[in-house]
């Protein structure tokens, strides 16, 4: 994997890409969720590189994508993907994004549907206005000063314990989460505008349709908010492929990374 940046007008965007594979479509596009890093999709790398091309990044503000001014929307950040993958040649992409990587998937698929060629959530929801709440929207827009001033201890503990059930999983976001330790105004201001222009996503009110071969991955003891609950709704509603993953928490693709591998690359075949 080769790491290169991307400028914008807000900060640099750190991504990691290997285009030498078998197999020159489709590429990959492997999507993090809030406060997480490339590391996050590490067993999927390790799986698919060299079979396809891959690509991962640091979302912005993220990680190595610092400094980021957070002067930016859900959208801007799917924009700034495509202006990526389009420099690379990474033509009509499947996107697997975990959680808020999923809800950039969606926005992607709402300003390129033409482009994409599959997606695949996982532990994500969907980001239709019509399944939130007022009191949702109300909640997501004043999470800043909560991450503030939650005890970090507290906060890394909740942070590791909450998103995975594995050794592995929860090791591994301990790192992750330990990039920010020392500056816990960093981490808070990343993720409290990250709940916020999800939200504006959200009321912006968009079909947000997803116009390619689709596939909803859960895990069955994701305790992140109501993530089982949207999945539940999002699969009744629009009839997507729904799988539960046994025994894994909201970070199902590090507990579980084989059958979540197994199922990207059963909607591979369908692409």
């Amino acid at each position: 994997m080769q790491e290169r940046t991307y400028e914008t007008d807000c900060g640099s965007i750190h991504y990691w890409i290997n285009k030498t594979a078998e197999k020159s479509s489709p590429a990959l596009v492997f999507l993090p969720g809030l406060t997480a890093d490339h590391r996050l999709f590490e067993k999927q790398i390790g799986y698919f590189e060299g079979r396809y091309p891959v690509f991962v990044w640091d979302a912005p503000g993220h990680a190595s994508s610092w400094p980021f001014t957070f002067q930016f929307s859900l959208m801007d950040k799917a924009r700034w993907l495509d202006e990526i993958l389009s420099r690379e040649s990474l033509d009509r992409p499947v996107i697997v994004g975990q959680s808020m990587g999923g809800y950039v998937g969606q926005a992607y698929a709402q300003l390129f549907p033409k482009k994409l060629r599959g997606f695949v959530s996982i532990d994500s929801a969907p980001l239709k206005r019509e399944y939130v709440s007022r009191a949702e929207l109300w909640l997501l827009k004043r999470m800043e000063p909560v991450y503030r001033h939650y005890p970090w201890k507290s906060l890394l503990k909740s942070g590791t314990n909450g998103v995975a059930t594995t050794e592995y999983g929860r090791t591994l976001m301990h790192q992750i989460m330990m990039v920010y330790d020392g500056d816990q105004a960093r981490y808070a201001a990343l993720s409290g505008h990250g709940f916020r222009i999800l939200a504006e996503a959200m009321e912006a009110d968009l079909p947000y349709k997803i116009p390619c071969p689709a596939l909803l991955i859960c895990g069955e003891k994701d305790r992140a908010g109501s993530t089982i609950r949207y999945n539940k709704a999002w699969h009744k509603k629009t009839g997507l492929p729904l799988i539960w993953i046994k025994d894994a928490g909201h970070n199902a693709n590090t507990d579980d990374p084989e059958t979540v591998n197994h199922w990207i690359e059963e909607l591979i075949t369908r692409c």
